[in-house]
């Protein structure tokens, strides 16, 4: 298993409830993969550098997980569905 830190921007234009299930929901594929959360950060709401969606602010979420390469792209391609994620990151440590 390898470690990864994986960032997530949630809409901001949603009720407080649909934002933290949409972030359960990301975290939830996550760990019914077989990934090992080590760290979980809610950053909180912050302004976007540039405009996504129609959106100038969006909720961020930081991942440190371990896990392996099909629960990474499990989680990747369900980020691209998912319209509620204005982008995701996913960046392998070198640990």
């Amino acid at each position: 298993m390898n470690k990864y830190e994986i960032m997530f921007i949630v809409k901001s234009d949603m009720e407080e409830a649909e934002i933290k299930k949409t972030a359960d929901d990301m975290k939830k594929i996550l760990t019914d993969n077989g990934a090992n959360i080590l760290e979980e950060k809610v950053i909180g709401q912050r302004e976007l550098a540039y405009e996504i969606k129609k959106m100038k602010t969006g909720y961020y979420f930081q991942y440190i997980v371990e896990a392996d390469k099909d629960t990474i792209r499990e989680f990747n391609r369900v980020s691209g569905i998912n319209e509620n994620i204005l982008r995701h990151l996913i960046v392998k440590s070198e640990d």
